[in-house]
């Protein structure tokens, strides 16, 4: 076979978009950048669990980590912390 990904770039080509479940939030674009790390401190900012122990020294790191330029690893702790908040919320 002479190209053997051909065929599955063409299944995937070949997709329906009609049967693809609709999103329930709006998508957003991100980027590694201290904007969305400022995003991301001030949603979790706005949580009511974001003062537990856990959640903000995950937030408290996160900040720092941005702060000094390293925004992967930086947006890694607030998105975990956010996630921990919002399961502390839930009752989870």
């Amino acid at each position: 076979m002479r190209f053997p990904y051909a065929l599955p770039v063409v299944a995937l080509l070949c997709i329906h978009p009609g049967r693809a479940e609709p999103a329930e939030a709006s998508l957003r674009l991100t980027t590694d950048s201290a904007e969305y790390c400022e995003s991301l401190a001030l949603r979790l900012a706005g949580m009511p669990a974001a003062a537990a122990p856990l959640p903000n020294a995950l937030s408290e790191e996160g900040r720092r980590l941005c702060a000094g330029g390293h925004y992967r690893t930086g947006i890694a702790k607030l998105r975990r912390a956010i996630r921990l908040a919002n399961e502390a919320r839930a009752g989870g």
